[in-house]
């Protein structure tokens, strides 16, 4: 019953998605599919299409994922390390608080984008949100 069903399952739909190469592809903003296309147009605006193999990426359903990860992520750093520079060198308090602001938001900044290219890559090699349908 298995190999009937092989058969008649077009190409595309028995092609196997790599998670993890999507994942890095997403990661560095990549289309997940052929890698060398970019997935963004702008900061966070993720592309309808792939420019260079023509992948269509509109189906992604990142949402709230990639904030509340980099929200997690850069909390988890942030956290311990706003801890130790308090114990260690005692500052001001206005000091720290720039220091800390500063570096939470440029953490923030560099994550967001990354992390939702990983959750579109994620979304794509799962075939989650219609990335598996026919076209």
């Amino acid at each position: 019953m298995d190999q009937v069903a092989e058969i008649d399952a077009p190409a595309h739909a028995l092609d196997e998605r790599q998670l993890k190469t999507s994942m890095l592809r997403g990661w560095r903003r990549r289309c997940p599919s052929c890698g060398s296309g970019p997935m963004m147009q702008g900061y966070l605006k993720v592309r309808t299409s792939c420019p260079v193999c023509g992948e269509e990426l509109h189906h992604h359903r990142a949402d709230d994922g990639p904030p509340y990860l980099t929200l997690l992520i850069v909390g988890h750093i942030i956290g311990p390390a706003m801890l130790w520079f308090f114990v260690k060198y005692e500052p001001d308090p206005y000091s720290f608080m720039a220091i800390f602001m500063v570096a939470a938001t440029a953490m923030s900044l560099w994550f967001l984008p990354r992390l939702k290219g990983l959750i579109v890559g994620i979304q794509w090699a799962t075939r989650m949100h219609g990335f598996g349908r026919d076209e």
